[in-house]
């Protein structure tokens, strides 16, 4: 409970639950337990803003390309109604994984604790003269 009272990176604050819940409704949920929400009304521009709660760390790369053009007003109608079609050479969405320990980490990386292959006979080192 205190950390939804203290933290903004865990999800939402209180605070922000609140007045969320107060001014719009609930849209859908992603698979990773986001929720998304739009405001009732619209604004002084005529579009009604749109908010995502993050289920865990506040992280913006886990939202799926389909909410992501939801949420930017990309598309009119959310994946609830209108789901979004992906392509057959499309990979599915994955946050971004950099400083965690299912980072890429190629071929001879450090972190992967390889060696990196030897340098071709073709290399000459370069040396002022």
């Amino acid at each position: 409970m205190l950390s939804k009272i203290f933290t903004w990176w865990n999800g939402a604050t209180i605070g922000a639950m609140f007045d969320i819940g107060k001014r719009a409704t609930l849209v859908g949920e992603d698979d990773q337990g986001n929720r998304y929400f739009e405001e009732r009304v619209a604004s002084l521009e005529g579009r009604k803003r749109r908010y995502v709660i993050y289920k865990g760390y506040a992280e913006p790369s886990r939202v799926p390309a389909d909410w992501h053009g939801w949420l930017h007003h990309t598309f009119e109608n959310p994946p609830t109604v209108e789901p979004f079609v992906l392509k057959a050479w499309e990979k599915p969405h994955l946050p971004n994984l950099t400083g965690t320990v299912f980072a890429y980490r190629p071929k001879g990386s450090l972190a992967a604790g390889g060696e990196r292959a030897r340098a071709t006979s073709d290399y000459e080192s370069w040396s002022p003269e």
